[in-house]
């Protein structure tokens, strides 16, 4: 057997694993300690296991890993998982303050709402062309918990990625410049009646997708079946199909305002490297 990588994430290395066994790639789990694993295949299949391996550190969050192990993972892998907790608070503890910051506060606003708040606090937080604190306040403003959770999810998993890879104050950057962005299309086409994150979040999208792409950078990088669903769920609510209201000129605004850094950081860190 020949080692074909380590790994920090303990479930992910055993579904990506798992995963190559049910293509007919033999691969073994080896624990190196409660947080490391070392993958193992057969020389024969090391080169088709660099191939999925390369995949696998793009997106490897991507459903057929976990149904791999639906499929062929043994409860009998060596691995410990540390019980059945997801240290959901230590990994909240590990990302950056704005990330934490926006996170609470929306959760915090939407609990406001739920208790009976919205009548006095959605018009402090509404937008108003003559009130610059409102500019970034309806990125925390949200109207159910299933829009809240799909972008604190997306908004951790996303700016944790360029926070790791470009920094936390570069990642204030991509947060100010797409909310901005995506706040004031939607109020000059529609009308202040909005609020929440996805404008935000088509932005980190638009910036991961595009810096990832020119530079090479897979950390960054987001799989085309991600970008490929956003975009489809962006026009199917321009036109009008959908069962739900939603701020589509702010999430165009946001997709191209992180779009556009995403393509100048690009350029800069080429510049950089050349000189």
């Amino acid at each position: 057997m020949k080692q074909l990588t380590t790994l920090s994430n303990v479930r992910a290395a055993q579904g990506f694993c798992d995963y190559l066994n049910s293509i007919n790639i033999h691969c073994e789990s080896k624990p190196i300690n409660s947080e490391t694993v070392v993958l193992l295949v057969s020389e024969g299949d090391f080169e088709a296991a660099e191939k999925e391996l390369a995949q696998f550190q793009v997106n490897p969050h991507q459903a057929k890993y976990l149904e791999a192990s639906w499929q062929v993972g043994s409860t009998n892998s060596g691995l410990s998982y540390g019980g059945s907790s997801l240290n959901l608070i230590p990994r909240f503890l590990k990302l950056s303050l704005l990330i934490q910051s926006v996170s609470l506060l929306s959760i915090l606003v939407y609990g406001a709402f739920v208790l009976g708040g919205f009548e006095w606090l959605f018009p402090y937080l509404q937008f108003a062309p003559n009130a610059p604190h409102t500019w970034l306040a309806p990125t925390i403003m949200h109207f159910s918990a299933m829009h809240l959770i799909f972008n604190l999810m997306w908004w951790m998993y996303l700016g944790d990625k360029i926070a790791e890879q470009l920094g936390k104050r570069f990642l204030v950057l991509v947060f100010i410049v797409t909310a901005l962005a995506s706040n004031w299309l939607q109020f000059a086409f529609v009308d202040a009646n909005f609020g929440g994150l996805s404008g935000v979040v088509y932005g980190l999208l638009g910036f991961c997708w595009l810096y990832g792409h020119i530079t090479g950078n897979s950390k960054l990088a987001v799989s085309p079946s991600i970008v490929g669903f956003m975009l489809v769920w962006l026009v199917l609510g321009f036109a009008d199909v959908l069962f739900i209201n939603m701020a589509n000129w702010a999430h165009l605004g946001g997709l191209i305002a992180g779009a556009v850094l995403g393509v100048l950081a690009a350029s800069s860190h080429k510049k950089s490297k050349v000189n």
